[in-house]
C-alpha cells in the first residue's frame, strides 16, 4: 500500500460558530493521508500514483467556501477526495484550528474523519 500524505497544511479559512470567526477568519492545521494499492510496483510514473498537488488543490477548494463546522468540512474533503481520484481505497485527515476562540485556552481544536471507499 501506498500512502501520499500532506503534512502540517497551513491554510486560512473563515470557518466556525461564531460570528467573530467569519469575519476575521483564523489558521488551520491539515493533515490527510490517501492511500492505494498500487497496480505497478515500482510506480514509475505519475499517471500510477495521486499527485499530491491535486489533493492540495482539492482542500484549498473546499477551504475556501465557509463552513460552520469542522465535522462537515473534514467529512465532504474526505468524499470529494474519494470521488475525484478513484484508484484511492482510503482517505484520513484531521484538521485543527489553530487559534481557537476559548477564553484562557493555549493549545490547538480539531476534527479527524476517515473514509475507506467500501463505506463509502
Amino acid at each position: 500500500m501506498i500512502k501520499v500524505y500532506l503534512k502540517d497544511v497551513i491554510l486560512f479559512g473563515r470557518h466556525g460558530l461564531h460570528a467573530e470567526e467569519a469575519l476575521t477568519g483564523g489558521e488551520f492545521k491539515v493533515n490527510l493521508i490517501a492511500s492505494y494499492n498500487p497496480t505497478n510496483i515500482p510506480v514509475i510514473d505519475i499517471n500510477e500514483t495521486v499527485d499530491y498537488t491535486a489533493l492540495y488543490d482539492v482542500v484549498k477548494v473546499k477551504f475556501s467556501q465557509r463552513t460552520l463546522l469542522l465535522e462537515t468540512l473534514v467529512t465532504e474533503i474526505a468524499y470529494d477526495i474519494l470521488t475525484k481520484f478513484p484508484v484511492l481505497t482510503n482517505v484520513k485527515i484531521s484538521i485543527n484550528k489553530v487559534n481557537a476562540p476559548i477564553q484562557n485556552f493555549e493549545g490547538e481544536v480539531g476534527v479527524s474523519y476517515e473514509l475507506n471507499r467500501s463505506n463509502q
